[in-house]
């Protein structure tokens, strides 16, 4: 699959893991790739989160990442849903946070371990990797680019497709600022 990545894809995979590293991440994410993909110049995919104005909106999207990972992940919709329940998480988070510290929920990051080659990606950014890879070849292109990673982190679930959503950025507006009123694919599954 890596041999159809453009030499920006390739970029944006390197600068996640570089991301990951900095951060002290056990594994690159999800969050990771978006992030990366935030840092590119001069490419279709930079166009469209200018377009979008998500570079005006970076820290504010990186602050909501964070407080995801400080809810153990759980994204707004989740913690509405479980609210809705009668499950409040900002008062689990308070308690855990109380007995464990501040961050608790968020992972392991930072851990002693030493590493003695490649970080792993974790599911949900191999997924993205995949999906794009079905972006591309819906809209029948021969490549992976760093469009179709960026499309991708919309159409996959979770907390970072919430936070991209919530700062304006669907898999149909990505799309929309891509390639025009013409260029809806027809592979957003």
């Amino acid at each position: 699959m890596f041999e159809r990545f453009t030499e920006g894809a390739r970029a944006t995979v390197t600068g996640a893991v570089t991301h990951a590293e900095r951060a002290g991440a056990d594994s690159v994410t999800e969050e990771h790739l978006l992030l990366s993909l935030l840092d590119r110049k001069s490419s279709r995919a930079s166009f469209a989160v200018a377009a979008l104005g998500l570079v005006d909106r970076r820290a504010s999207m990186e602050a909501a990442l964070a407080e995801a990972r400080r809810r153990g992940g759980l994204t707004r919709a989740d913690t509405e849903a479980l609210a809705g329940i009668g499950i409040d998480v900002t008062e689990i988070l308070t308690r855990v946070e109380g007995i464990h510290g501040e961050g608790a929920l968020a992972g392991a990051r930072g851990s002693r371990r030493r590493w003695s080659g490649r970080r792993p990606f974790t599911g949900g950014a191999k997924g993205i990797l995949e999906k794009s890879l079905r972006i591309a070849l819906g809209r029948r292109d021969r490549f992976i680019g760093e469009e179709h990673l960026l499309l991708a982190l919309t159409a996959c679930p979770g907390v970072v497709a919430d936070v991209l959503a919530e700062n304006g950025a669907t898999y149909a507006t990505v799309e929309r600022a891509l390639y025009g009123d013409g260029g809806e694919s027809r592979a957003a599954s």
